[in-house]
């Protein structure tokens, strides 16, 4: 059954600590004859990412929940258990919450509110205070299983977020060269895709790895670990700059470059080597690339001093040829850092195909 379960990757961590969490909250409610749906309720929406956000947002939820309970009891005070009670509760709930700061604990709030007018007893101030001590059991309960049980690990996620930016990178690069020298023309929305596709995983390995460094506050790591944090979140800043440099070199493809014949070859075959150089785990530079990168240099003083005047009769800086060259000049050096980058943590970084 749990071979099955793996396969399908059915149940993750947090969908773990959650049915632990509803398990031990509904367990506590009976043995004290307690309603239990508001303390599960609470208890499945109290579980976040990293014990930093459950401890941080319990803070929150428990005066928010408090909150809910009062304006419930205001309600049914005034409008029984009609349509405009539940209306009002709601409104009223969410407003001074939002008022007061309490963003993270509106859901736990307003589900508070609204679930407690239909089960009011003939004791009101009795019913806040059941209501309210269940909702606190669940946040309590969510906060501890969050904490103590199986603490999240985003490593593995986070080193194979960079593999594949760094395959996606290489792939993305490739095809807008071919592109560029006429070699295969590519679709602007396929090649958009792929950009969109890096940055979204770029942002979604940023978060993951804010996510880790908060998670480490409170649980035990080694300073291997940490000098791996470090390693990815430079890491992460050389990628926001390929990123960019491969959006610009996606902008200046646009307006169709006139490259030579010459031109053309060194700069597919240089891209043929920078694709090499990112997806390499080291990312080792040959001195081949070194020369063909100074061969490019040269060039592009060429082009600013001579085709731009040749070509357009005017003096324009930064001509789509002029872009071209120069990102691929900064993409170089991006991967020299990166190369650098390796090297100073290599006894201690871990790859994801390793």
């Amino acid at each position: 059954m749990m071979q099955f379960l793996k396969r399908f990757n059915l149940f993750g961590g947090r969908t773990v600590k959650t049915g632990i969490s509803v398990f031990i909250t509904a367990l506590i409610c009976s043995f004290f004859d307690l309603p239990v749906v508001f303390a599960v309720i609470t208890a499945v929406v109290t579980i976040e990412h990293t014990v930093v956000a459950s401890i941080r947002k319990a803070a929150v939820r428990f005066p928010a929940a408090a909150i809910g309970a009062l304006i419930a009891v205001m309600m049914y005070s005034m409008f029984d258990k009609g349509a405009l009670a539940y209306g009002l509760a709601a409104m009223l709930t969410i407003g001074i919450c939002h008022k007061l700061k309490l963003d993270d604990g509106i859901t736990v709030a307003t589900i508070t509110a609204i679930a407690m007018i239909p089960d009011f007893g003939d004791n009101e101030i009795v019913s806040f205070i059941v209501r309210l001590g269940t909702t606190s059991i669940g946040i309590v309960v969510s906060t501890l299983v969050n904490f103590f049980l199986l603490p999240p690990n985003y490593t593995t996620t986070i080193l194979k977020n960079l593999y594949m930016m760094n395959r996606t990178a290489s792939q993305l690069l490739r095809k807008i060269l071919l592109d560029i020298t006429d070699e295969s023309r590519q679709k602007t929305s396929f090649l958009r895709r792929l950009h969109r596709q890096l940055t979204t995983r770029l942002e979604r390995t940023e978060v993951l790895l804010n996510f880790q460094r908060e998670e480490w506050k409170y649980h035990r790591h080694s300073r291997g670990d940490l000098k791996q944090l470090v390693y990815v979140k430079e890491h992460l800043s050389l990628m926001h700059q390929i990123v960019y440099q491969l959006g610009n070199m996606l902008y200046a493809r646009e307006t169709t470059p006139s490259f030579d014949e010459n031109e053309k070859e060194l700069i597919l075959y240089l891209g043929k080597l920078y694709a090499q150089v990112i997806t390499d785990k080291t990312h080792k530079i040959s001195e081949e690339q070194f020369k063909l990168v100074e061969d490019l240099d040269q060039r592009l003083w060429e082009w600013r001093e001579h085709h731009i005047e040749q070509r357009y009769g005017y003096r324009h800086h930064f001509v789509a040829e002029v872009v071209l060259i120069y990102e691929l000049l900064s993409f170089h050096d991006v991967l020299e850092e990166m190369h650098l980058l390796t090297k100073k943590h290599e006894d201690h970084i871990i790859t994801y195909d390793d």
